[in-house]
């Protein structure tokens, strides 16, 4: 039996339910798609992940990726090589690619809920075929030839890399001394050394590997504004007929030894080892690299956040599964009977508490990434939230270090509850539990840390923005919460609590980052991660509120019996989260109050 378990209902009712999409599909850039076509669209890669794409993701840690030093030269487990054919063959990567690339339109929420089933279903497969994401940068800024380079290495089966962590310079890219030295005939030498390059090579999967790389032109200046993006491929190719050449001098010095995701190379890259020189060619003819890099950035950061949402979700539904058929212990009201009968897991309370939790964040980070994904296109986030194109974009940026930051790390806290489900047989390799966990701690990690996330959220997208683009979500909260159903009028009244703390909060930030200087601002660095997980608890618990007014309107109309379960789901849910979880936002807020600088002028010895 298959170890992955897709949620299609859940999004569905997302998509439907809650976003009303159908009112959009059939017209305007969703002219040939309908509800159904959706609908089929969502079964057939939720078969896809359940079988072959799931089929794999046990080989693919017991079977790790190879690295001959001799010979430069990586092996991808040839189980896995397959399954990446196989999804790149299914087509799905290039769901929703741009009709100036021949692809179809597809709203971003279709494109990601595909993503999360395929990801979550084999974590270590996540990037391989990314390089339609980085096709589309390629053809967005480059010239007519980079263009064409861009559309024949996706119709050819091209591998693609984002390429800019150096071993001196990882979150601080702008320290990076990688080099690009212009050559007579326009082309560039790239010279230096990058780590932590995923699917820096990955063997014979693809024929070949076009790298985008942030170098330092010669004699540009420091930090990030003098970087520019560069074309590397690792094999030289006829510009004509795209038939390969010779080798180009980028090599893999080096593949790690990894936690998690051991199929997924992740490689150290030598640009102009070997004495071959790693020719390149710059992206456009601007030198704006690190722009043109956070396209990739932001995509990465999104598919990170997806792939650790829908891992939560599988371990959850896992948990449950064995919840339901592991019996053990009476009833916690009968505990004093003597000779009760023994119940399943499922019975207990603290088992239910842990559930609740696991399904609230899966599903709640769930409809968080949707509803970021909502604003990705005009017309969607037009009718979800009334916003404008511009409104739109700020709202995406504001939310992926939520959907990146709380989305891993509450994942990661999550699978922990799901371990605990399964006690000590879910620490053995029986049953995918473990696995889970070891792939997805990674999510925390790799573009960008959490902290990072905190104050990449704090700094650019609240305080920059003077907080306009989140009091635009909170008057959607508002009105969400606003002549609330009966049901949900104390939920509706914490809900509100922690909305104004949440914007007392920002008030301190702002006094804290009004002075240049000012020591103040290090209270900030000190809570900041605090505050990514109370924004994200608002979050969740404004998705699930609004689920659950959606679903106490349909149970009002008598469902049948498999659905009315599935809308109470999601009142109960919404409602126990809401309840023992936002009024520590409170708390949090007044903490704020205590902080004192006496931690920052402790001497590093005392640590």
């Amino acid at each position: 039996m298959t170890h992955y378990k897709s949620n299609v209902r859940d999004i569905v009712f997302n998509l439907f339910d809650v976003f009303e999409l159908d009112q959009i599909l059939g017209t305007g850039t969703y002219l040939d798609l309908d509800t159904q076509t959706v609908n089929d669209i969502l079964v057939e890669v939720s078969r896809l992940a359940e079988g072959p794409v799931a089929a794999s993701f046990e080989i693919s840690d017991r079977e790790p990726t190879t690295f001959d030093v001799t010979t430069n030269s990586v092996t991808v487990p040839p189980e896995l090589a397959k399954t990446a054919r196989l999804v790149a063959e299914s087509g799905w990567p290039q769901l929703g690619l741009p009709s100036s690339m021949g692809g179809s339109d597809a709203p971003a929420v279709l494109v990601w809920a595909v993503n999360e089933m395929l990801s979550a279903a084999n974590g270590p497969l996540t990037f391989f075929n990314f390089s339609t994401i980085i096709g589309q940068v390629v053809h967005e800024f480059g010239t007519d030839n980079q263009k064409r380079w861009a559309l024949s290495g996706l119709e050819r089966g091209w591998s693609a890399t984002m390429v800019l962590t150096e071993p001196d310079a990882g979150s601080d890219v702008g320290a990076g001394r990688t080099r690009a030295v212009p050559q007579a005939d326009g082309t560039w030498h790239i010279e230096g050394v990058k780590r932590f390059i995923t699917n820096g090579d990955v063997g014979d999967f693809a024929e070949n590997i076009f790298h985008l790389v942030l170098a330092r032109p010669e004699g540009a200046g420091s930090g990030t504004k003098g970087l520019s993006l560069f074309y590397v491929p690792k094999w030289h190719f006829d510009p004509a007929t795209m038939e390969l050449g010779a080798r180009n001098g980028v090599f893999v010095t080096g593949v790690e030894r990894k936690m998690g995701l051991k199929s997924s190379p992740t490689c150290e890259l030598t640009f102009g080892g070997n004495g071959v020189p790693a020719v390149g060619w710059l992206i456009g003819d601007a030198h704006d690299g690190i722009a043109q890099m956070f396209k990739i950035i932001e995509a990465a950061r999104m598919t990170v956040g997806t792939k650790a949402i829908g891992t939560l979700s599988t371990g959850y539904l896992n948990a449950v599964e064995y919840a339901k058929q592991r019996i053990q212990g009476a009833d916690l009201a009968h505990m004093r009977v003597l000779d009760a009968p023994k119940v399943s897991i499922m019975r207990h309370p603290a088992v239910r508490h842990s559930l609740a939790l696991q399904k609230a964040y899966a599903e709640g980070m769930r409809a968080v990434y949707l509803y970021t994904a909502a604003h990705q296109n005009a017309e969607i986030a037009a009718h979800v939230s009334g916003a404008n194109p511009d409104l739109a974009k700020r709202i995406n940026d504001l939310l992926l270090p939520v959907v990146k930051g709380v989305g891993s790390e509450r994942t990661c806290e999550m699978l922990t509850r799901s371990l605990q489900i399964f006690g000590g047989s879910g620490y053995l390799q029986d049953y995918p539990l473990e696995q889970y966990l070891r792939d997805s701690i990674i999510d925390t990690l790799y573009e960008g840390t959490t902290a990072i996330q905190a104050q990449d959220l704090i700094f650019r997208k609240i305080l920059r923005d003077r907080g306009e683009t989140f009091e635009f979500l909170a008057a959607q909260i508002e009105r969400s919460i606003t002549s609330p159903p009966e049901q949900l009028v104390r939920e509706a009244d914490i809900s509100r609590a922690a909305l104004t703390a949440i914007r007392r909060i920002i008030s301190k930030y702002a006094l804290w980052n009004n002075e240049p200087g000012s020591t103040e601002v290090y209270k900030i660095g000190l809570s900041a991660t605090r505050f990514l997980d109370a924004l994200g608890d608002l979050l969740v618990a404004w998705r699930l509120f609004a689920q659950a007014t959606v679903a106490l309107d349909r149970l009002a109309t008598g469902p049948d019996p498999q659905s009315t379960i599935f809308y109470r789901g999601k009142v109960v849910t919404a409602s126990y989260f809401i309840r023992t979880t936002l009024p520590s936002i409170s708390g949090f807020e007044l903490s704020l109050d205590e902080i004192d600088l006496d931690l920052m002028n402790l001497e590093e010895d005392a640590f």
